[in-house]
């Protein structure tokens, strides 16, 4: 028989743990200014799929108070490559580019897919950046153990 006497401190001390831990676990999505941390990442070579990220990012830098409350990190690699050659951009795409760009984001471009599709940034729209490792997933799963939510429209 349990004694009711501990039942609410018990559960008391269950409620704090767990706010704990999940304070704990939400700090981890957050950079040492407290801006949260979220990766979004784009490899199909589904043009919608590509404009609607674009507008989910400004959307979430939006929600979350401006970009100086949000860290960003957009990686792009595979077919997803090919939206974003300046030549053939979608032009509603170019324009929701270049708006998160305007915000402060560098998109990141596989460098890997770079050199198997040909197409060197100077031949994609202006702002993309290498990614920091030359492998688009290794630069995901490093966001990723960085804290980094992932997001993949």
């Amino acid at each position: 028989m349990i004694n009711n006497r501990w039942v609410s401190p018990l559960i008391a001390a269950f409620v704090c743990l767990f706010i704990l831990f999940s304070t704990a676990e939400a700090a981890s999505n957050r950079d040492a200014n407290g801006r949260l941390k979220v990766l979004y990442h784009i490899d199909g070579s589904d043009v919608g799929v590509a404009k609607y990220a674009m507008a989910l990012i400004n959307k979430h830098m939006e929600a979350e108070g401006g970009p100086d409350k949000i860290d960003i990190k957009v990686v792009v690699h595979g077919p997803a490559l090919k939206l974003f050659d300046k030549e053939t951009v979608d032009p509603t795409l170019r324009k929701k580019l270049a708006m998160i760009i305007a915000k402060g984001i560098q998109p990141e471009m596989c460098q890997v897919s770079m050199k198997l599709f040909g197409n060197p940034l100077e031949t994609l729209e202006p702002g993309f950046i290498p990614t920091e490792h030359p492998v688009a997933v290794k630069r995901i799963a490093d966001l990723q153990e960085q804290g980094y939510l992932y997001i993949k429209p």
